[in-house]
């Protein structure tokens, strides 16, 4: 089972990620991990991708596009994989289908985690670091990991840690947009990406709004 997934930050899409590779015992390729494991390794892509990242510059797809298709033919892909993070716009999409019908590569299915703007920014605001164990999920605006109010603080509801804090790049409202902007641009974007799937293979679309548990039921449901 070829498998694709979508959803802007603060849906919950590395962690039905996480559930989906459980499941179905297929690795979760996550695009940020391929371009740091062919640099470290010195790879002729890694190094052409180095350059590029030196300079500030955005990988090309000419050379991000071979780097996910050599992890794709990895022996543990073999029963099947999950990318994530990859790609983020139209042209993308465009480069990516085409590639993998050129390998004879079949795409099974396009996961779409659906959440509107206004509640992904909150959620990614609203994380919490307990400062015992960062795993420990708290958010001030999901009532099903809210943490704890204790004499007017609020503490760890994993734990009881009373020192819970926020990471500075989640409270950075500019950087959030940037790229909420890319993903929910149906034009070019991201959501412009996930429409031109939609013309040829399946598109599962799944709520992001109810918990962890209840998202991740009603996907397993619609994966068969």
């Amino acid at each position: 089972m070829n498998i694709l997934i979508f959803g802007p930050n603060g849906s919950g899409k590395g962690t039905q990620g996480t559930i989906i590779q459980k499941k179905f015992g297929v690795p979760h390729i996550e695009t940020g991990v391929i371009f740091r494991e062919n640099i470290s390794k010195g790879t002729e892509l890694g190094k052409k991708a180095k350059g590029y990242i030196d300079r500030g510059e955005l990988v090309p797809d000419d050379i991000t596009i071979p780097m996910i298709l050599n992890r794709l033919k990895e022996a543990d892909c073999a029963k099947g994989w999950l990318l994530d993070g990859f790609p983020r716009n139209l042209a993308q999409a465009e480069a990516l289908w085409n590639a993998l019908q050129e390998e004879k590569m079949q795409l099974d299915y396009v996961i779409e985690i659906v959440l509107d703007r206004d509640t992904s920014k909150k959620r990614i605001m609203g994380r919490r670091l307990c400062a015992t164990d960062n795993n420990h999920p708290n958010n001030i605006y999901i009532d099903a990991i809210k943490p704890v109010e204790k004499e007017g603080k609020l503490i760890c509801r994993v734990c009881g840690c009373e020192k819970l804090t926020a990471r500075a790049d989640d409270q950075d409202e500019a950087a959030i947009d940037k790229r909420h902007n890319i993903y929910y641009d149906t034009k070019t974007g991201t959501l412009a990406a996930v429409n031109y799937f939609k013309q040829r293979v399946k598109v599962i679309e799944v709520d992001g709004n109810p918990s962890v548990k209840e998202v991740s039921e009603s996907l397993l449901k619609k994966l068969v």
